[in-house]
């Protein structure tokens, strides 16, 4: 099964939309199609062996529209060379030019639609106007200066006909379609006029000629439609270049250009996306990275915040690991490319944010199945409508006023932007945040969780131990009793031995030399140091060694969920240190805010019980919301109890072994830094590994749905009032009628104003677990 990605051009509105998903679908070998109406781009997933990217294409071809492969497909095996080297591609580039496009267009319409309004509007308002325009005998002299006014600006905006008549041609009629026929509709019928009015004016008839031209003639109507609408597609445009400004900020991080160290030890700059696995890159204070790598000489501290949030900088030597778009803060270093174009942090996480804007959540679907038979719907009621005002009044003139208010007022483009827009928005602020969304399905299924499961080992805890406690024996220094320790310890691999060396190579003790090292299985070690006999270990070990230990600090040690380590030197305790793996500073303040979204948090451990309830009581979790002495394979089931008791659960847990409950769970939430951010059975990935930014990830999604219902409301309502109003349905009772003007201008307004609306959420701001 391959994955290719699409630029599809000649979309406008919702219905475009449906129609090309609808004909890349019955394409043979095509399993999935996502069509992205903010992007212009396609998502299929495809069977090679059954279809091709040139019959895909060609199937938006014969619909009506245009499309093309970008870069190459893709399998599971990887992105090609082409897919790569446009990983960090600028994704709102098009949307400015477009932007840019549009502008000139308006500024042309512009500039044509004043005079052209002035001089057809002029004598209904009362305008002063040359004598030439207001004399009867000079009539035609004012149908054929508006006529020459419309036409530039037909000109201008002559897409609106060319693609709304070719989405007619093939069946599938869209926004334009409405454009098209509407200004088309006032067009005809005022060139009509004119052929009306050259008749009268050879009869002699100058005053029944200017009466047909005042009445007649709508050649404003048609330039102040097509004007007004390209204003909304403007403003609509500038708006959609700024959604993506999170993403464009995170690809500006990257440097363009690297120094890489040829062989003899000389440098050259080329370009970022030149760099292969393997070059020698050379970095100087206050430049970024351009790849991810590993340090081959010097040092220095990076600026990691952009890519973890840590804003203290990370010291780096030879050996350690870098990842592109972190910035070096002092020293000059060399480093290895070990991960370039696609495969680095920073595309991943575009490459995450990408992906989750070309897909739908499923509140979307409303939207789709409404827009797929929409524009049918308005052509056929604005048919109506010009059917039953020319019965009821006799009037063409009044039949098309009506039919052209109802074709230009109707709006699928609110309908079809209210998603895509607060997706894209909704998942940039997200990586901004450090809250990475693998799909929109993710981010709306987030906002409904009830239950959140938290692994606790690098989840709710630091996830590496620690020294908590240094308890010497009375007569003993501590500087002793950790020189003892430093000493014993100093050749072991165990993970509490790490820490313990970890800590005294903090104080600077170095350990002093031993010998005869003897392992005690499950118990410790046993050593000489010179003369004496020294052991560490746990109290079965000091029961073994006939070694007293104080029974009272031990159980206190472990009520806390601390690891006790027993030192002794010639039989006589020399004291203890304790070591636990202790909790993240945000803990606590991550569950309280879990409690406030009403989100109720489980603690998933291996711990014993003791250790379990320790671990609870200081995160502030009640004894019914913890799970002890879990194995790995269990979690899943775990989860799915809860599931299966009525809740909707998140999962939150390291993306490793924890990667079956995050598959189970509604949502999977992985904690995870840096470059490890591509959690496999995760639905959303936690750049921060700060679990605060779980009520946050959960804060947003509930923004950005409550964003979207907001448009979808409006829109429809929009549409619900705004079509019967101009279809002149309260005429009779209340007098009010739309004259096509002013539903060109709140067509357009409507789509601003949802677009506006998703942009709110550019300020999104946590509410119970606030950003530092």
């Amino acid at each position: 099964m391959a994955h290719g990605k699409f630029d599809v051009g000649g979309m406008t509105c919702a219905a475009c939309r449906a129609h090309v998903e609808k004909a890349v679908a019955g394409v043979d070998g095509v399993s999935a199609v996502t069509v992205n109406l903010l992007s212009g781009s396609m998502a299929v997933d495809y069977d090679e062996s059954s279809t091709s990217p040139d019959a895909i294409c060609q199937a938006v071809d014969r619909a009506g529209y245009t499309a093309a492969l970008v870069g190459g497909p893709s399998s599971a095996a990887g992105t090609s060379a082409s897919g790569r080297a446009a990983a960090l591609e600028n994704p709102t580039a098009k949307l400015e030019a477009t932007a840019d496009a549009m502008r000139r267009r308006l500024v042309v319409s512009i500039v044509f639609l004043v005079p052209l309004f002035y001089i057809g509007m002029g004598h209904m308002l009362g305008w002063p106007l040359p004598a030439i325009f207001t004399d009867h005998t000079h009539s035609m002299t004012l149908a054929l200066t508006e006529l020459l006014l419309v036409l530039p600006i037909v000109y201008e905006n002559r897409a609106y006909f060319m693609n709304g008549f070719k989405s007619l041609w093939h069946r599938a009629p869209t926004m334009d379609a409405l454009i098209a026929i509407g200004a088309t509709a006032s067009l005809a019928w005022s060139v009509y006029a004119m052929f009306v009015m050259a008749d009268q004016l050879a009869a002699g008839d100058v005053h029944a000629a200017m009466m047909t031209g005042m009445d007649n003639l709508y050649f404003e109507s048609a330039g102040t439609i097509l004007a007004l609408v390209t204003v909304g597609k403007y403003l609509e445009t500038r708006s959609k270049a700024k959604t993506g400004g999170a993403l464009e900020k995170l690809i500006d991080l990257a440097p363009k250009t690297a120094r890489v160290v040829d062989a003899d030890g000389g440098e050259r700059e080329v370009a970022a996306e030149a760099i292969a696995v393997g070059d020698v890159i050379r970095i100087r204070p206050g430049e970024s990275l351009p790849v991810d790598g590993v340090v081959l000489e010097g040092a220095s501290s990076i600026d990691e915040s952009a890519l973890t949030g840590e804003s203290i900088p990370v010291e780096k030597g030879p050996g350690d690991a870098v990842s592109a778009a972190t910035i070096n803060r002092t020293g000059t270093f060399t480093f290895r490319a070990t991960r370039v174009g696609a495969d680095t942090s920073l595309a991943k996480i575009v490459q995450l944010v990408e992906d989750a804007n070309a897909t739908k959540p499923p509140i979307a679907r409303l939207a789709d199945k409404v827009a797929g038979v929409f524009v049918p719907a308005v052509i056929g009621i604005a048919l109506v409508t010009f059917a039953v005002w020319l019965v009821m009044t006799g009037s063409v003139t009044e039949a098309i006023t009506s039919g052209v208010a109802v074709l230009v007022i109707s709006c699928p483009c609110a309908l079809g932007l209210a998603t895509p827009v607060a997706i894209m928005v909704g998942t940039g602020r997200g990586a901004e945040m450090g809250v990475l969304f693998k799909s929109a399905e993710a981010l709306e299924a987030l906002r409904g969780v009830d239950a959140v499961v938290l692994d606790k080992t690098g989840t709710i805890t630091r996830g590496k131990p620690q020294v908590t406690d240094v308890l010497p024996a009375p007569g003993v220094t501590e500087k002793a009793l950790l020189k003892l320790a430093a000493t014993l310890e100093a050749g072991s691999e165990h993970p509490l031995a790490e820490a313990v060396m970890a800590h005294t190579g903090e104080l600077g003790i170095v350990p002093r030399s031993a010998s005869d090292f003897v392992a005690v299985p499950g118990r410790g070690v046993t050593a000489r140091e010179g003369a004496n006999a020294v052991a560490a270990g746990n109290a079965r070990l000091m029961a073994e060694l006939g070694v007293d230990v104080d029974a009272e600090a031990l159980d206190g040690l472990a009520r806390d969920g601390k690891t006790p380590l027993m030192f002794a030197k010639n039989g006589r305790l020399m004291g203890i240190v304790a070591v636990a793996d202790q909790v993240k500073p945000t803990s606590v303040a991550a569950i309280a805010a879990l409690r406030t979204l009403g989100v109720s948090p489980v603690m998933l451990t291996g711990d014993n019980d003791v250790t379990a309830a320790a671990i609870a009581r200081e995160v502030g979790l009640a004894s019914d919301e913890v799970i002890a002495n879990v194995l790995p394979a269990d979690k899943e089931r775990h989860v799915r109890e809860l599931q299966e008791a009525g809740h909707r659960v998140a999962m939150v847990g390291d993306g490793i072994n924890d990667s079956p409950a995050l598959a189970r769970a509604d949502v999977g939430l992985a904690i995870g830094a840096g470059a490890d951010i591509a959690k496999e059975g995760a639905d959303v990935v936690l750049m921060h590994s700060d679990l605060l930014d779980v009520a946050r990830s959960v804060e947003l999604s509930r923004a950005v749905i409550r964003n979207i219902k907001q448009d979808l409301f409006w829109a429809l309502c929009y549409n619900a009032c705004g079509i019967p109003l101009a279809a002149g349905v309260f005429f009779p009772l209340l007098g009010w009628q739309l004259s096509p003007m002013f539903g060109a201008a709140a067509m357009s307004l409507s789509s601003v104003c949802v677009v506006s609306n998703a942009l709110r959420l550019r300020g999104f701001r946590p509410r119970v677990a606030p950003e530092e």
